[in-house]
């Protein structure tokens, strides 16, 4: 069974910075795609951004030039740093490992002045 515990969310302000990092447990972090999905009140899940075991990235039209996945599988972490947020980036964020399609438990970013 693989847990995946999601870290550094919080409130911040338009315009701020926030890096969310996911950590796996198991031995199969290095050979999964893992990706950042976010839900905001009312709406449907959706996909953020994407990487792969060997690095190539993808990510949501909205959010492309302001937020950057990255993986450290020394360290079974996947990070999303997120600079210049918006309020219409307020949601849950949950972590997602392909092998096995595992899910977070979530955190809560909130953009607010």
């Amino acid at each position: 069974q693989v847990r995946l515990v999601e870290s550094g969310g919080g409130l911040v302000q338009p315009g701020g910075s926030l890096r969310l990092s996911c950590t796996a447990s198991g031995s199969i972090f290095s050979i999964s795609a893992m990706g950042w999905y976010r839900q905001a009140p009312g709406k449907q899940r959706e996909l953020v951004a994407h990487i792969t075991s060997d690095s190539s990235t993808n990510y949501a039209d909205s959010v492309k030039g302001r937020f950057t996945i990255s993986r450290d599988d020394a360290k079974n972490t996947v990070y999303l740093q997120m600079n210049s947020l918006k309020p219409e980036d307020t949601a849950v964020y949950y972590c997602w490992q392909s092998r096995g399609a595992y899910w977070g438990q979530g955190t809560q970013v909130t953009v607010s002045s």
